[in-house]
């Protein structure tokens, strides 16, 4: 308990928290409303017409924010160096990594859902007639989804960095990947059938931003759930492989 404490007092106090994480809810809902805008006048009966799309679709860029929360709230104590005060407060590797860990958990869950609701609101808002309703066929699952999704990320990010011990270098692998790299390729036909299982893609499932796997216009060879499972295995390996390089490797190296 002592070590979930100290690793909320960090979080609380770093500068860039309360930027990062009001980004992902003004972002998620900002843009959900947006492209509800866009949907308005859509014809359903002759177009792909998706409220869910429109509603996440923010989520593809507001999980950046979430990203960057994660990464500074890990990478911060390596590039401050106050990482070795923390680790001789909590010298039990296990015990800091899983206080940092659910931490960062817990607040990107609190905000995850704030984000979701917001997106639903405003996306519902800016569809107008063609809004949906929570209850409405695979609109829960959805909505679940896209929670799960966020936390998940999160934690992806968490483990990455506490590899790399750097802020700016997780950075620069995780927001290009996200960004840039696994969305940009993912539009290419032959790479797509490789980039549909890197954990930004093969969450994305569930939020509608691809078509059933029977398209062959997306040809995704896997459905919602099994998307989200790989997401999920790709934050826990991240976890796992950011907990040995805990506690292999000196403090600052």
């Amino acid at each position: 308990m002592n070590a979930f404490a100290a690793e909320w007092i960090k979080v609380r106090t770093l500068r860039s928290t309360p930027w990062t994480l009001a980004l992902t809810v003004l972002v998620a809902a900002g843009i959900a409303f947006l492209v509800g805008m866009s949907f308005r006048h859509a014809d359903p009966a002759t177009s792909r017409f998706d409220a869910m799309f429109a509603t996440f679709y923010g989520l593809s860029l507001a999980q950046l924010a979430l990203v960057v929360f994660a990464v500074l709230a890990v990478g911060g104590e390596y590039g401050t160096g106050t990482i070795r005060p923390s680790l001789a407060a909590v010298p039990r590797r296990g015990t800091f990594y899983l206080g940092k860990v659910g931490t960062v958990g817990l607040c990107a869950a609190a905000v995850s859902a704030l984000s979701v609701a917001a997106a639903f609101v405003a996306g519902q808002a800016g569809l107008g007639p063609l809004h949906t309703t929570l209850t409405a066929a695979g609109v829960p699952q959805t909505v679940a989804g896209a929670f799960l999704y966020l936390v998940l990320i999160a934690l992806f990010a968490t483990g990455v960095a506490q590899v790399l011990r750097s802020s700016t270098l997780s950075l620069g692998v995780l927001l290009p990947l996200f960004f840039l790299g696994s969305q940009g390729l993912g539009n290419i036909p032959g790479v797509r059938r490789v980039t549909q299982f890197l954990p930004d893609q093969a969450g994305a499932v569930i939020l509608h931003f691809f078509g059933p796997p029977d398209n062959p216009e997306y040809d995704r060879a896997f459905g919602p759930w099994t998307g989200m499972g790989i997401l999920a295995l790709w934050a826990a390996a991240a976890l796992a492989a950011g907990y040995i390089s805990l506690r292999r490797r000196d403090a600052v190296s």
